[in-house]
């Protein structure tokens, strides 16, 4: 199958986000492949987003969002939970919360379960997506129809910005997180 190139994942970060649904994330570790098709995304934009990481410029942790597209962007939450994203440049990201498992993979609805079924850790953050250690491999695109945008989860702190539809995700997909239980996503568009 073929993988995207980096470059591909430059731009937008919102843009990149709708177009990396229906994709397969493709992680290679302990003699194993993984693989997932990707089912729910969240788009941080860049050091103007209140919610991402990027907005207080750069540290150790969020450099490989400073540096080229096309990179993994892993951090801990909660001390326990690896969160995996692309880096799409310029301070930008997409976080990757859910995948349809494809082969023997574990469940995946949620980016703590994810990483957990990829064996993805905050060892593997700023590594490129070239096949070595992850991919995204190309897949048909999901329709219109079939996504729901909502506000992002956990990010309260951040205002207005909490409140932006900047989750996507596919609608009915086993593969999607219930998310942080507040409040129903409104359904819009994709």
């Amino acid at each position: 199958m073929a993988h995207w190139r980096r470059s591909e994942l430059e731009g937008p970060a919102l843009r990149i986000a709708r177009q990396l649904l229906g994709q397969v994330l493709v992680a290679h570790g302990a003699g194993e492949v993984r693989r997932g098709r990707i089912v729910e995304v969240e788009a941080y934009l860049g050091p103007q987003d209140l919610a991402s990481h990027s907005r207080m410029g750069p540290t150790a942790r969020n450099a490989p969002m400073f540096g080229p597209a096309g990179h993994a962007y892993v951090f801990l939450v909660y001390g326990m939970h690896h969160c995996f994203n692309v880096t799409t440049g310029r301070g930008a990201a997409v976080l990757i919360r859910g995948l349809e498992p494809l082969g023997a993979v574990a469940a995946c609805d949620g980016p703590g379960k994810l990483s957990r079924a990829l064996g993805i850790t905050t060892t593997d953050s700023g590594l490129p997506l070239d096949g070595a250690r992850f991919a995204i491999e190309r897949a048909a695109p999901v329709a219109p129809r079939s996504v729901v945008r909502g506000p992002r989860v956990g990010v309260e702190y951040a205002g207005d910005w909490a409140e932006r539809p900047y989750r996507l995700f596919v609608r009915g997909s086993a593969g999607v997180s219930r998310g942080d239980g507040r409040r129903a996503l409104p359904v819009q568009r994709g």
